[in-house]
Order: C-alpha cells, then sequence, then structure tokens
C-alpha cells in the first residue's frame, strides 16, 4: 500500500448520472430539452473563470443546433472599465499582494448590453436559445442551467502557458504571476460569490478539467455526492508543485515523474484550491473542493466552526520538501490587525512546522537572538537585497537542531524558515499566500528572475522579544501527554495560545477511538504504512489512509476510531490530528 495520489469518494446510487465527451454530453442536453416539451428551451451555461469558453460554446453550438448563440462576455463592459474596477485591490506595482474584493459579478457588466441580449433572448419564440460564459445567468434566467466549473489548480496551470486569462482582462501578455494575483483577490473571490447561489439550481455539471474529457453530471446526483461526502472521511485531490528550494522526498514517497528537478509543495490539503473527485457510476467529475464547503457548510465544518469562519475551510495542511534541496525564505507572517487593515482578510496564517522526516543536520530557523537590534537586522536586510553581503541568518536568529517528529511553533510575527534536509508537515491557518519572505538566500525563482521580497511588510510585523529564551520555551516541542489507553498514547503538541489550531498527536498499535465533537477534524498518518479509519456502528465504509496522506473528518461523521492495517504492527502508527478549538 502506498500514497494514493488520486482519491475518489464513490456515490452509490447515481445510474447514469455521468457521461463523458463532447458528443454523449450533447445528447444528454438534447434529451433535457426534450423532455421539456417546450417550444423554446433557454440553455445557460454558466462558467467559472479559466474554463475555455470558446470551445464550450463552439462544442454546444453544434450539437444544439440553437436558434441563438451568444456569449456572455459580449455584455461585460469595456475593457478599460474593468481594468479601473479592479483596479483598487491589485495593490498597485506590487508582484504578490493586493486587497481582497467586495466586487459582485453584475458589477462587470454593461447594463445596455445586457438588455439588449435580454430583449434579444426573448424575442426568439421557438427552437434552443444557448448563452455561454461567465455570468452567462445575467442574460437570461434559463430554461436549464449547466455550470461550467474549473479547479483552481487547473486555471493556475493555464495562467504559466497563457492559456487563459482574467475576466474581462484585454491583456494577454500579462504574467503569470500578475493573472494570478488578479484570480486571488479578484476573479475567484467574485465567481465565488456568485456561485454560492447557483449551487441548488444547477441542472448539469460540466467538468472542463481535461479538455480531452470533458464531463456531464446530473445536478442533482453532484449535490447528493457532497451531501455523502460529508458522512464520512475523505481525502482532497493532491497536487505537486516545484521550487527554487525544492526536494527529492516527495518523488519518491508520493510516486512523482522521477525526471523533475524537484518538487517543493505537496498540497494535499488546501480546499480552496485543491479538487474533490465523486465518483457518478463509474465517471470520475473533478470538482473544487471548495463546492462542498459552500454546499455541505454546517456538515463539514460543525455548527461552532460555521459560526466563526462562514462557508471557508480554516485549516490547512501541506508539505514542504527541503530533502535534498535548500532553505525556504527567511520570512513572516502578519499579525491580524495587519492583514484586516493591509489585505482585507480577517484572520491570519498562523502556522506549525511537524518534522514528518528529518536528514542529516537538518534545521529550523525560528526566532531572533537574543539581544537583536531592530535597526540593525532591518539594514543587513536592505544591504543583502541591494546587492551588498549575503544576510547572516545566523548572526540575527536562532536555527535550532531538527529531527522527525519535532514540533514548532510559529504565531503570526515570529520571523522563521526551515533548512535544508527535512520534509514539514505544514499545519496553519488558511490565508496561505501571506508570507513576506526577507531573505531568498540570494537565489532566483524558476522563471529565473529574483523572488518578490516584501522587506517593508515583513519589518513592521516581526516580534522582536520572541528571542531565543522565548522561543524554546513557547514554540518548540510543547509535548503533553493528556490520555492513554489500551495500545494508544494521546499528546498535546500545540499550537500556541493565539493560534486558533489545536493539534494531537496519537501513538497506537491498537484501535483508538476519536470524535469530531462538533467541529472539522484534519489528519495526517505521520507515522506507519497505513491505517483504517472506520466507524463504530458501521455509518461509513472503512477508509485505508497511508504514510503522509492527509484527511478529513467532517464534523457530521461524530465518533470514528483508527486501528493499524496489520493485525500486529512492529512499531508504534501515529497520527497528528488538528481542528478548531
Amino acid at each position: 500500500m502506498s500514497y494514493d495520489r488520486f482519491p475518489v469518494v464513490p456515490v452509490p446510487d447515481t445510474g447514469r448520472a455521468g457521461v463523458v465527451g463532447w458528443e454523449a454530453i450533447g445528447t444528454r442536453l438534447r434529451e433535457a430539452v426534450a423532455r421539456r416539451g417546450a417550444r423554446k428551451t433557454v440553455v445557460v451555461v454558466e462558467c467559472y473563470p479559466g474554463v475555455w469558453e470558446e470551445e464550450v460554446w463552439g462544442e454546444l453550438r453544434t450539437r444544439l443546433a440553437p436558434a441563438l448563440a451568444v456569449r456572455a462576455a459580449e455584455a461585460l463592459l469595456a475593457v478599460e472599465s474593468i481594468d479601473a474596477l479592479v483596479a483598487p485591490f491589485l495593490g498597485g506595482e506590487d508582484p504578490v499582494f493586493g486587497f481582497l474584493s467586495g466586487l459582485t459579478l453584475p458589477q462587470f457588466f454593461d447594463p445596455a448590453r445586457l438588455r439588449h441580449w435580454r430583449q434579444a433572448v426573448e424575442q426568439i419564440v421557438e427552437g434552443v436559445v444557448l448563452i455561454v460564459g461567465v455570468g452567462a445567468r445575467l442574460l437570461a434566467d434559463g430554461d436549464l442551467l449547466v455550470y461550467a466549473d474549473l479547479a483552481r489548480w487547473e486555471a493556475q496551470q493555464r495562467f504559466r502557458r497563457g492559456a487563459s486569462g482574467n475576466l474581462g482582462a484585454g491583456d494577454r501578455r500579462a504574467s503569470a504571476a500578475a493573472r494570478y494575483k488578479r484570480a486571488f483577490f479578484v476573479d475567484w473571490r467574485v465567481a465565488d460569490r456568485w456561485k454560492r447561489s447557483l449551487i441548488a439550481r444547477w441542472d448539469f455539471v460540466l467538468d472542463t478539467n481535461d479538455p480531452r474529457a470533458p464531463k456531464l453530471a446530473e445536478g442533482e446526483a453532484v449535490r447528493r455526492g457532497l451531501r455523502h461526502a460529508v458522512t464520512r472521511p475523505f481525502r482532497v485531490v493532491p497536487f505537486f508543485d516545484p521550487a527554487p528550494w525544492g526536494g527529492q522526498w516527495l518523488k519518491e514517497v508520493c510516486d512523482l515523474d522521477r525526471a523533475a528537478a524537484n518538487y517543493g509543495w505537496g498540497f494535499d490539503c488546501v480546499p480552496e484550491e485543491n479538487s474533490l473527485y465523486l465518483e457518478l457510476a463509474g465517471v470520475r467529475l473533478e470538482l473544487p473542493a471548495l463546492n462542498l464547503v459552500f454546499a455541505q457548510p454546517r456538515a463539514l465544518l460543525g455548527e461552532a466552526v460555521h459560526g466563526r469562519f462562514g462557508d471557508e475551510f480554516p485549516i490547512r495542511f501541506d508539505l514542504l520538501d527541503t530533502m535534498g534541496g535548500g532553505n525556504l525564505s527567511f520570512q513572516v507572517h502578519p499579525l491580524t490587525e495587519y492583514i484586516q487593515h493591509h489585505f482585507g482578510m480577517h484572520y491570519t496564517q498562523d502556522e506549525s512546522y511537524y518534522l514528518l522526516d528529518a536528514g542529516p543536520e537538518a534545521s529550523v530557523y525560528l526566532g531572533l537572538r537574543q539581544g537583536v537590534a531592530p535597526a540593525a537586522l532591518a539594514a543587513a536586510l536592505a544591504a543583502a537585497q541591494a546587492g551588498g553581503p549575503a544576510f547572516p541568518a545566523d548572526h540575527f536568529a536562532h536555527r535550532w537542531p531538527a529531527k522527525k517528529h519535532d514540533h514548532f511553533l510559529i504565531p503570526a510575527g515570529t520571523v522563521h524558515c526551515s533548512g535544508a534536509n527535512s520534509l514539514v508537515l505544514e499545519i496553519s491557518a488558511t490565508p496561505y499566500i501571506f508570507t513576506f519572505k526577507m531573505w531568498d538566500w540570494g537565489r532566483l525563482g524558476l522563471d529565473g528572475k529574483p523572488r518578490p521580497i516584501h522587506l517593508e511588510h515583513g519589518l513592521a510585523n516581526i516580534q522582536w522579544d520572541r528571542t531565543t529564551e522565548w522561543v524554546q520555551r513557547h514554540l518548540i516541542n510543547r509535548v503533553e501527554p493528556t490520555a492513554r489507553g489500551d495500545g494508544w498514547q494521546e499528546e498535546r503538541t500545540g499550537l500556541h495560545e493565539r493560534e486558533f489550531i489545536e493539534t494531537r498527536r496519537h501513538w497506537f498499535t491498537k484501535p483508538v477511538a476519536h470524535h469530531t465533537r462538533g467541529g472539522v477534524n484534519v489528519l495526517n498518518l505521520v507515522a506507519g504504512a497505513a491505517a483504517i479509519v472506520e466507524s463504530p456502528d458501521a455509518a461509513f465504509a472503512p477508509f485505508v489512509v497511508h504514510y503522509a496522506e492527509t484527511f478529513i473528518v467532517p464534523a457530521a461523521v461524530g465518533p470514528y476510531r483508527i486501528r493499524p492495517a496489520e493485525s500486529a504492527p512492529a512499531a508504534p502508527l501515529a497520527t497528528l490530528k488538528a481542528f478548531v478549538r
């Protein structure tokens, strides 16, 4: 048994819910039109930003032979007006950060153009009217609603290939980084607000992630799949990315492309960007995992967590591989008030590093040395960034030796970075791009350009009293035994009192009883080849997890237990569990 890169949620009793390929998709939609028995049917194909609308429009126009076919983009504001609309949220020339937009989709459309196309649709008295694009439903309410969806990871890949742009943007020369920033702060926020209101109305969902094999599923079957997902443990679909500091560990453990130079990131529980696979009668439908958060927030998160965070998934697990690689950037995360005032995010990225594996001389930079003068640190960083002497990190920050299963706590405002030769399970709150890099060891990014440095932001957030003695006392291996039983032991490993996430480690050779206690649990198997998660009353089928896999147990599950996959393991297994306090 090994790491599963393609986990699925099998959905029972879905019949002919899904089909693959444009020909089958066209047939299914023609059948739906015929079932209505109406002279006129308006088919609205609402799209998530990044969907290749032209392909969808062309394929469906060929197969539905509409009396009128319209692209929603025809009703958008002029490019210059959209540029002015989004400009306040893009942070000027800053290559990374903007301000989370509160815009709504109708603001991107020209009222006169909308009226024109609404009237054009109303004038058709017979046949099919096809409307395709982001905001298609603004042109007509429609008789059949198809939602063409796309995972954010695939959207990012398309940005990198120059294969798609931003909502209503005219500059196709924008860099992938600029497109991602615009999507993160504007497009995805706008589109998610619009999507939330439509999920209950979907007649069909169109999976456009693989252009060679588009898939169509009945909307009610998808909703049933989302309801089913929150009754059992599940995994989102992991994805992996290289990094300037990347290592070799993920290649071996996760069976990735051995020819790749490295993999630095393994994103295995970031629902804002990961996908969810639903298996509908043999058809594997890929959806953004956020759809589950939007559709089933209370069952997934629990009442208290939902009451605090709304339909946002607040816990993030990812893997950072520096095994045979280099140090991460020397960095700090913003304080809560800073991220609120400067970026519009209502909570910050507190985090921790759990050492899933460590090689010789592994280490973690964490906190300042005693007596560090702020002005001296700022001057050294500025000089290094200007091309002067390399920043002497060991002079200003304490580097702690790190071994397997160490846990380093990193509340916002604490300077830190993982060193080489380690595999870090990073457990953090979800605002994951808000990292202020202050020194990147003089190296270039994968694009051959210097990586963005945010020295002013970083210096404004450093907590200068988090020095060696304080860090050792509060942030390193704060392990406290909390319970034990036959064949198992529970330990509290963190996080810091300023952070809202609690973590518990369980060592076990026999079954361990767990309970969600009304809140979502996120776990990783940090020791042992494989374990089985099961329901004490058979409420869900046994669920197998492998070493290094992250899995989610929805709040609605309640009691569950975890046992070794082998009847008599040679060594104890261990899980690390995170939940909101």
